[in-house]
């Protein structure tokens, strides 16, 4: 794998070097001019690109109010499954005010039922029992929620409860409630949640009857009969409102492929429904989602200079979930990539990051597919018949046998003349008899005759 991963760095440091530069060529980049909005802070963001689309004092910390609750929702269902049963504790239902759905000490909920009481309702009993359940204490589920904002990206937020209710060291801003959507969008149960109109819980070991839940966004549902600000294409947000922070509204919607995030904070209703919507119609009217592997023709076998990404031997290919987002009157062409390498992840060696008119606007990752290397014009490595046997001699080996060859040859003829002299030495110096001596002084002149 590390051999792979020298490979793959060199290949990428090749795939730099034929990037073409296109500022020189390109037309003048545009970006449309957004609508005014009427509120405090605003932002829309791209779900699948992270680019922002429009924005308007986005890192100003703000109360944010229930629009808290989709972070809740989301370290619920990352860290626990819908079937679990959550208890109300006295905590629960007396250290909470505003909306609800009236539950009572000790009675026991699904999480599942707790969470659409929590999205659709705004339940606040519903968030600090979720919290107290996937916590294992309210302490400690605050602090994961600020850790999971932290991890985000998130850097002008700070919660200090999971439902939004006024403190003054609970706050965010319009950005960072934008990173905070884009990652709970990701999974598959919010979404589900969030987009429901109408919900009912069952029967509980306090209440007999069932519970009717609305989803509050107006957008996405005609609550209380209000079809006024229905939205085609919402598939759901989330509500906030207190006197301190006024209101909040996160919405989210798609056509054409494309999901957005808007986030209006601190505004006065039913203005926050007027500005989102605004928004909305301005960035799907102005802007489309290209997708990279589909359109970008500089890292393909089409470039006769770059092999990387051939059709048929390559090893690494463009992420075919990778998009970027332009003004319409924008060609894919006039976004400006760049090949950045990732040392760490297993399964990629780096990214096409594209930039546009001064803006981040997506980009995909370089995969590796786990084909074998092929060989490439940068390879010193000569190609050879595969039929041909190649023998691969290395000098430094062969002198060292032959010199090993010589020692021992040298060490056997001194073992054969320390045995043929071993007697005359012993009885040189230690013998007395003399007539012994002359014996084997014969024997060893009839010894050297029969050697030569």
């Amino acid at each position: 794998m590390r051999k792979n991963r020298k490979w793959m760095g060199l290949l990428l440091g090749v795939v730099s070097l034929f990037q073409i530069n296109i500022l020189s060529v390109q037309a003048e980049e545009y970006w449309p001019e957004g609508p005014t909005v009427e509120g405090e802070a605003a932002i829309v963001m791209e779900a699948s690109t992270g680019t922002v689309l429009y924005e308007k004092n986005a890192d100003e910390q703000l109360y944010p109010a229930s629009i808290t609750k989709i972070m809740t929702a989301l370290l619920a269902v990352e860290n626990s499954s819908m079937d679990e049963q959550v208890t109300f504790s006295m905590d629960a239902v007396y250290k909470t005010e505003g909306s609800g759905i009236s539950r009572d000490v000790d009675e026991v909920m699904s999480m599942k039922d707790c969470l659409y009481g929590l999205m659709l309702e705004s339940s606040n009993e519903c968030a600090y029992a979720i919290a107290e359940h996937v916590g294992g204490t309210y302490d400690n589920f605050v602090q994961m929620m600020n850790e999971k904002a932290a991890e985000l990206g998130c850097t002008h937020t700070h919660f200090n409860n999971p439902h939004g209710l006024p403190d003054e060291n609970h706050y965010t801003c319009a950005r960072d409630m934008a990173l905070i959507s884009q990652e709970a969008l990701k999974n598959e149960t919010f979404r589900l949640i969030t987009s429901t109109r109408r919900y009912t819980i069952p029967p509980t070991n306090k209440h007999a009857q069932e519970t009717y839940l609305t989803n509050h966004h107006k957008m996405l549902n005609n609550w209380r009969g209000d079809s006024t600000y229905l939205y085609d294409g919402c598939i759901g947000g989330k509500t906030g409102y207190t006197s301190v922070a006024d209101s909040t509204l996160v919405t989210f919607a798609e056509r054409d492929g494309m999901t957005l995030i808007c986030v209006v904070m601190k505004e006065k209703a039913p203005g926050h429904y007027v500005d989102t919507t605004n928004l909305l119609n301005y960035c799907f009217e102005n802007f489309q989602l290209w997708n990279v592997a589909e359109n970008e023709q500089n890292y393909t076998s089409d470039k006769m200079e770059n092999k990387i990404f051939a059709k048929e031997e390559s090893f690494l290919s463009v992420d075919s979930q990778g998009f970027i987002v332009l003004p319409k009157a924008a060609a894919f062409t006039d976004a400006v990539p760049e090949v950045v390498e990732d040392t760490k992840a297993a399964d990629k060696v780096g990214t096409i990051q594209y930039t546009y008119a001064g803006r981040n606007v997506g980009g995909a990752d370089i995969k590796i597919n786990g084909a074998k290397v092929a060989q490439f014009p940068f390879d010193k490595a000569q190609t050879t018949n595969k039929k041909e046997k190649v023998v691969n001699i290395n000098i430094k080996y062969i002198l060292i046998g032959i010199l090993v060859a010589v020692i021992l040859v040298g060490v056997g003829f001194g073992i054969y003349h320390f045995a043929d002299n071993f007697y005359l030495i012993r009885y040189k110096f230690g013998s007395k008899r003399p007539k012994g001596f002359k014996k084997i002084k014969q024997r060893k002149n009839r010894r050297r005759r029969r050697w030569f």
